[in-house]
């Protein structure tokens, strides 16, 4: 009788845990011996994907390359986390790869985000666009989509059927002047209604904009059931090139619904601001002999009310580096302690540092007020790391926290340092929050 090798009985393991995958949409962690995910991938059919990487007969060198028998050789289990739709499974996906960097995966590790559909709510005469960049945080946004091809496609579409304005011009509702200007060719063939040119007043256009922002918003069951009419009655008449024409419309107002949502599927890189006032502002207010150019901040987070887990992330020049994120599953701490757990971390992060093996940040963000500051202080004095700059920032008040100062440093809420903080430590939160949350409480920490 063949005695199976360990590698055997390593595969054998792995494909009687993938008979329990489900035969539905989402995505999949190979997983080496530390629990560290290798890949992410997402399927049609989970259980049929997976499945696919592990037959017996099957020569992955040939068909998929030397580089997925590699990945395949260091698995040691496989996860998954089933999605609503196809769609919910490409945008988690790219979050998570540009979270945790697998080093498998070589595409979507950039940072190109997907497209929004913006209203510029905030305009006297609002404007429609495809962005990836949102013009402003008080813009209505529509997506992220998937694509931004068929996106531009059904834009031109409800411009015909709602006539809203796509140019860029600053169109103020009380200059006189307007009904001077000559509007464009978009005007003549009755597809804008011209604001540009005092053609449509204020109350009248934002109610076109209302009624696109219900149709978004809505199943767009009764446009979708007119369109089909006539693509019907078109087709009964035997003229097939207008039928097919109705066809197409159907198929591009129904790809709107091929869309995350701004809530679910977070790009937090879309929305960051030129730091450069921030990085000037918060040295004069820090003091800082030299030019604040690497932060990192740290948050806790806890999963279920028992297991911790910190998160690292790493801003250069007051921009996002992703590749310096980090996440750290707390060994130490039993319980819910937030002080020793900032104190044990902090100690792992910076133990190389203080052999001189590595560079300290410029400066330290803590998550948190004088409590959490002073456990990390204690933790970089245990382990005799030089003290850089570390402040911590809490929340109930946006209170700034320093170590030489008694009272909190108190910043306006429209202040660029401010906001800058805030944002790392928005940042820090989400990274420590969203890994769990998304994978639903399915163990894929990075034990580092």
């Amino acid at each position: 009788m063949h005695e199976k090798t360990p590698d055997e009985n390593r595969l054998d393991r792995i494909r009687a845990k993938i008979k329990d995958f489900p035969a539905a949409p989402g995505l999949y962690f190979m997983k080496d011996a530390r629990d560290t995910v290798l890949y992410i991938g997402k399927a049609k059919n989970l259980r049929s994907r997976v499945a696919s990487y592990f037959q017996r007969s099957s020569d992955l060198a040939s068909s998929r390359g030397q580089w997925i028998v590699d990945m395949v050789s260091r698995t040691r289990t496989v996860d998954y986390l089933e999605c609503e739709s196809e769609i919910d499974a490409v945008l988690r996906e790219a979050r998570l790869i540009k979270d945790i960097h697998p080093p498998y995966n070589s595409q979507l590790t950039d940072d190109k985000s997907f497209p929004y559909l913006e209203i510029t709510t905030q305009d006297d005469f609002p404007g429609v666009y495809i962005t990836r960049n949102p013009k402003s945080d008080k813009s209505r946004l529509f997506g992220p989509f998937t694509t931004g091809r068929d996106l531009r496609a059904v834009l031109v579409l409800l411009q015909k059927i709602y006539k809203f304005r796509t140019c860029h011009l600053e169109i103020d509702a009380a200059d006189a002047k307007r009904r001077f200007f000559r509007p464009c060719l978009l005007y003549s063939i009755k597809q804008c209604t011209a604001p540009c040119a005092a053609r449509i007043d204020k109350d009248e256009y934002r109610k076109l904009i209302g009624d696109l922002t219900r149709f978004l918003n809505s199943k767009r069951s009764t446009v979708l059931a007119d369109l089909r009419r006539k693509m019907n009655k078109a087709s009964k008449d035997l003229d097939f090139e207008r039928a097919a024409m109705y066809r197409d419309r159907v198929r591009l107002i129904e790809r709107l619904d091929e869309r995350g949502s701004v809530e679910d599927h977070v790009q937090p890189e879309v929305f960051a601001k030129d730091p450069t006032d921030a990085l000037d502002r918060l040295r004069k207010i820090l003091k800082a002999d030299e030019p604040i150019r690497i932060i990192e901040g740290f948050d806790i987070a806890h999963i279920s009310g028992t297991d911790t887990v910190a998160s690292l992330v790493k801003f250069i020049d007051g921009r996002p580096f992703k590749s310096g994120y980090r996440r750290f599953k707390i060994k130490t701490v039993k319980g819910i302690d937030d002080y020793a757990s900032m104190k044990e971390v902090i100690t792992r992060r910076y133990r190389q540092a203080a052999k001189g093996e590595e560079l300290l940040p410029d400066l330290i963000l803590i998550d948190g007020g004088r409590g959490q500051l002073n456990a990390a202080l204690a933790a970089l004095h245990e382990i005799d790391a030089p003290v850089p700059l570390i402040i911590g920032l809490a929340k109930k008040h946006e209170e700034i926290f320093t170590p030489d100062r008694e009272d909190p440093i108190r910043l306006a809420a429209h202040n660029p340092a401010r906001k800058l903080l805030q944002y790392v430590r928005d940042e820090a939160h989400r990274f420590a929050q969203h890994y769990h949350h998304i994978l639903r409480k399915k163990s894929l920490l990075d034990e580092k």
